[in-house]
Formats: structure tokens, C-alpha cells, sequence
């Protein structure tokens, strides 16, 4: 048995297949956006035919569930934008196949061109084209995310308003009437009623729109690393270059 061990032949590493690095897979980020936008207009659109946004807007008379919703439309609407963006500025990192001339195509101005631009000028530096690429990559979200903690506090601006009306309405009772308790009910359900249904529509929308905000710097993040890849690359096949 150890003799017909030792006839086995193993494969060399020469012999063996190398496989070239083929193009970078981009995940489409822009198709994620466009899924999640249609089902949360599906979404709304059941709701509104379940009568849940003529519900939360009459119960609301302070007016801040419909500035949620309007902040919280418009900010996924820029990350859809952002979205389709980032895929465009990722798609230039790729190498661009040879024309029939036999020449490369030329790429379109990009984010990642600029980088190297620098790169190759700056020399040994290569901190300040990094804050540069990552100014355009992430620079954005920072104010987004600004925008999604708006919700979150809008929420619980309308909780104090809310719990504000309910206590006011409760200090104004100077006796109990059975005859008007109906009335009586109805004016301290009023408030807390703004006070839930603001802090569930500021949370759903930033719970939403962080989810977004997250797809979103994953995919920046790995724009950057492509880039600096890409860059590297370019440093080791051109040394003199770059000295100079």
C-alpha cells in the first residue's frame, strides 16, 4: 500500500492553472434601491387604502407626522439618487476594454480618476488623496444622517407636545361631571394620541431610512477600497513615475 502511495503523483504548482483576476463585480446597488422603493410604495399604498394615513394625519392637529413623512419621502428619494451615483462611480474603477482600434477606451471623469491623479502628483503623500475620494464618497451621508436623527427627534417633539396637551387638559378639570365624560375623553385622548402616533411614525421613518443610510456607506466603503486597490496597482507597475 505505501508502495502504490509513492507512485501517486502529485500536481506541481508550476503545472497547476493560474486564473486571472477577471473584472470587479459591482453589486447593484441601484436594483436594491428600486426593490426596497417599490415595496414601500406598495406598502403605502395598502396603508392608504386601509385608511391608516387619513387616521394618523386627523389624529395629528400639531402637524408633525406630515413633516415626517414629507422629510422622510424626500431623504429616500436622494438615497435612491446617492444610490445610483455610487454604482456609476463605482462602475469607472473597471478596466475598459480595448476598442477595435486596439486602443483603450477612454474612461469618463470619476471619482476614482481624480484619486489617482493626485496619488501619481502627491509623491509619497497619500493621506490627502484619501480625504479627498473620501470627501466625495462619504462626505454627503454625514448630513444624511443628520436628516434621519431629525425624524427621531421630531418623534419625541411630538410625545412632549403630546403628554404638554394631555397635562393642560387634566389641569383645567375642576370637577367631574358624568354627563360630559364623553367630551372628557375625547379631549385627553387627543393628546395622547399625538404623543404615540408622532413617536411610531419618527421611528419607522429612521429606522427605514438608517437601513438605507447603512446599504449606502457599505457600498462607499467599498468604492474606496477598490480605488485605493486600483492605485496601488498603479504605484508598483509605474515606481518611477511616482517618484517624480
Amino acid at each position: 500500500m505505501l508502495k502504490n502511495l509513492a507512485r501517486i503523483r502529485l500536481p506541481s504548482v508550476r503545472s497547476m492553472p493560474v486564473h486571472k483576476a477577471g473584472p470587479l463585480m459591482v453589486e447593484p446597488l441601484w436594483l436594491e434601491w428600486l426593490a426596497l422603493g417599490g415595496l414601500m410604495l406598495f406598502a403605502g399604498w395598502l396603508l392608504g387604502v386601509r385608511g391608516v394615513w387619513s387616521l394618523l394625519l386627523r389624529s395629528d392637529p400639531t402637524g408633525i407626522t406630515l413633516v415626517i413623512i414629507l422629510v422622510f419621502s424626500c431623504a429616500t428619494l436622494w438615497c435612491g439618487a446617492r444610490s445610483r451615483e455610487l454604482q456609476r462611480q463605482r462602475l469607472a474603477v473597471q478596466p475598459q476594454e480595448p476598442t477595435p482600434s486596439g486602443r483603450p477606451e477612454a474612461n469618463p471623469p470619476s471619482w476614482a480618476q481624480d484619486y489617482w491623479r493626485e496619488l501619481a502628483a502627491s509623491g509619497d503623500d497619500v493621506d490627502t488623496p484619501l480625504d479627498l475620494l473620501m470627501e466625495h464618497t462619504h462626505g454627503p451621508h454625514n448630513t444624511a444622517w443628520w436628516v434621519n436623527g431629525i425624524q427621531l427627534k421630531l418623534g419625541l417633539l411630538g410625545k412632549v407636545i403630546g403628554f404638554s396637551i394631555l397635562a393642560l387638559n387634566i389641569g383645567q378639570l375642576q370637577n367631574f361631571d358624568p354627563a360630559q365624560s364623553q367630551e372628557l375623553l375625547k379631549s385627553l385622548t387627543t393628546g395622547l394620541g399625538v404623543a404615540l402616533l408622532t413617536t411610531m411614525v419618527g421611528l419607522v421613518g429612521n429606522i427605514l431610512l438608517g437601513l438605507q443610510l447603512t446599504r449606502l456607506d457599505r457600498f462607499a466603503d467599498l468604492l474606496v477600497a477598490d480605488c485605493q486597490r486600483a492605485g496601488l496597482q498603479q504605484r508598483r507597475k509605474n515606481p518611477g513615475r511616482t517618484e517624480a
